[in-house]
């Protein structure tokens, strides 16, 4: 069965959807089956590969109201092994429906359960917020990416991120790993950014991926397109970063890395 990653951060604008997007799309590209799954109102990473979530008729939100089965409603992308199951606007009441339900934690793990051998990875983009939608995420993963930008801010509330995880872990996912922590939009020119880089690696070690993801315009650029950096420019220090950042993480994994035709420069 596919691993399933839930990429989350209350604090927003640290690349979160970014990565969710490119990074399935590298490991697309890896020859290795990958569900994009949006789980954040905002619809920024079901509109990042391609799609209007003003015309998706059928999301995510019906799958755990309405027990649609997501097989009927998952949509490819124009990345060959990168498929998505779409959010809307909707998904902003599913908390207020869920909040009566019982198992609310987990109706999202229920969905999932549907789909996941069909997949290698399941990448759940969350919502920049600790609701019960990210719990939800957090209770069907099997381990959390949790992006933080090289910024002055970079900490702000993450603690409050990893008590959150913790409690999941006590109390509805045991078997809950942090994936672990990825610096994104590094601008090496700076020396608050490599402080940053020194700061969050000395607090937690191992725990963060050795892949930095720099600043890029070409990623700024693509999901305006509706496309990935892949589709968007494959040459791009972006493009080469999430490529990177997949083979580290299925080192990590133990899964053999295909060699694929792109040369993917380290430098």
């Amino acid at each position: 069965m596919g691993k399933v990653i839930a990429l989350a951060n209350q604090k927003g604008g640290v690349g979160k959807t970014t990565t969710a997007i490119n990074l399935g799309a590298s490991f697309a590209i890896l020859e290795h089956k990958t569900l994009l799954l949006d789980a954040d109102p905002q619809a920024n990473a079901t509109s990042g590969v391609g799609f209007d979530p003003k015309i998706v008729k059928t999301s995510i939100y019906e799958c755990i109201i309405d027990d649609i089965d997501p097989n009927n409603i998952i949509l490819n992308t124009n990345t060959p092994n990168f498929d998505l199951l779409p959010a809307h606007i909707d998904l902003v009441g599913a908390e207020i429906e869920m909040i009566n339900l019982p198992n609310r934690e987990r109706m999202m793990r229920k969905v999932i359960q549907r789909i996941r051998e069909q997949y290698d990875f399941i990448l759940i983009d969350c919502s920049p917020s600790l609701g019960l939608i990210t719990v939800n995420a957090l209770t069907a993963a099997d381990s959390v990416m949790i992006p933080v930008q090289c910024e002055y801010f970079a900490l702000e509330g993450l603690g409050k991120l990893l008590n959150t995880i913790k409690i999941v872990q006590s109390r509805l996912n045991p078997a809950l790993d942090i994936e672990g922590i990825l610096l994104t939009m590094y601008d090496n020119r700076l020396n608050l950014a490599k402080q940053v880089v020194e700061e969050v690696k000395t607090h937690f070690q191992q725990m963060v991926f050795s892949t930095i993801i720099n600043r890029n315009t070409k990623l700024g650029e693509a999901p305006s397109f509706g496309n990935t950096i892949m589709t968007h420019d494959i040459n791009s220090m972006g493009a080469i970063n999430y490529l990177n950042l997949a083979r580290e993480i299925l080192q990590r994994n133990q899964v053999a890395v295909v060699t694929e035709a792109y040369n993917t420069k380290t430098e």
